[in-house]
């Protein structure tokens, strides 16, 4: 299967050398984290999955580079969804290394793992939608609003992360193991599915994208993001007594609660004004239905009411 022309080379390099310096720099943790034989074995077994998915991303990089240009993201989203689904994977490998082994004082390298997530994740999604190649969004304050949207994405993946990185940034015994596996594969999910969901929203909205008739991804942010990460937070720390806990980011979900509460509440009156109360300038008309009625000749009809 060939990708339409043209194809987006600088896009297809950037993604490609994003997507596989942040595996193999999780390959880096997984090799480091053993000795002895297993160690070989580890870089044995992780250079071989890279070489996989680099085959597979030869092929996946192309087709996105040449929908760039269109209102489509659907190889947009199988990428997000592979390079999430095999990142995670080995991040889950890497939190257990740390977990067994709660001796050890790499702080250091703990906070660069959260900080390699904190800037591969977001930047993938930001160049996967790639808001500067959208050339049929031709008017700024359009393009803006699209990019403020994005930037709520971005926040409630720092979020969703935040969660994440407090089970393996600590030494000492924090949750019981049940809170701990809930947490982890919670937050997998919501990075799987929840970019995607924007990435569908803006693919379905086509050349004539609205940024604010996106409803769907608000919606689903509210509820998997803003209240319930605030409930995860708010447990942690009444029920376990965990010291850990954001609330820098819990008071962004409250902000973001009342905000988007509101946003809603803007947008039901909208809709019961009918399409009018989305835009109240008037509507252009057409070039060429104007140059027709101004060229247009009366009939003999009119030219006999005009002589009389």
């Amino acid at each position: 299967m060939v990708p339409p022309p043209p194809v987006n080379k600088p896009h297809v390099c950037l993604s490609t050398v994003l997507i596989m310096s942040s595996l193999v720099l999780m390959d880096a943790y997984l090799v480091e984290q053993n000795q002895g034989s297993r160690k070989l074995g580890i870089c044995i077994m992780v250079s071989v999955g890279d070489v996989c998915f680099l085959l597979v991303l030869r092929y996946m990089a192309v087709w996105v580079g040449a929908e760039v240009r269109t209102a489509k993201r659907g190889y947009a989203m199988i990428l997000w969804f592979l390079y999430v689904f095999v990142l995670e994977i080995k991040v889950y490998f890497v939190y257990q290394n740390y977990k067994a082994d709660r001796k050890s004082l790499d702080l250091l390298a703990r906070k660069a793992l959260t900080l390699l997530l904190s800037v591969c994740i977001p930047a993938l999604y930001v160049l996967l939608v790639a808001t500067e190649h959208m050339d049929y969004v031709r008017t700024f304050k359009k393009k803006e609003d699209l990019r403020n949207r994005l930037f709520w994405v971005v926040i409630d993946m720092l979020d969703v992360l935040d969660i994440q990185a407090n089970l393996w940034e600590p030494q000492k015994k924090g949750l019981p193991l049940w809170a701990e596996g809930l947490m982890f594969f919670y937050c997998y999910i919501l990075l799987l599915t929840l970019p995607c969901v924007s990435l569908c929203e803006i693919s379905m909205q086509g050349f004539s994208i609205v940024p604010h008739r996106m409803m769907l991804y608000p919606m689903l942010s509210l509820l998997t993001v803003n209240i319930a990460t605030l409930f995860i937070r708010g447990s942690n720390m009444v029920f376990f007594r965990d010291a850990r806990v954001s609330g820098i980011f819990m008071g962004k979900n409250v902000l973001a609660i009342v905000l988007k509460l509101c946003m809603f509440v803007q947008y039901r009156k909208q809709l019961r004004h009918g399409p009018a109360g989305f835009s109240t300038a008037p509507q252009p008309q057409p070039a060429l239905q104007l140059l027709k009625s101004q060229n247009q000749t009366p009939g003999p009809e009119a030219l006999g009411r005009e002589n009389t």
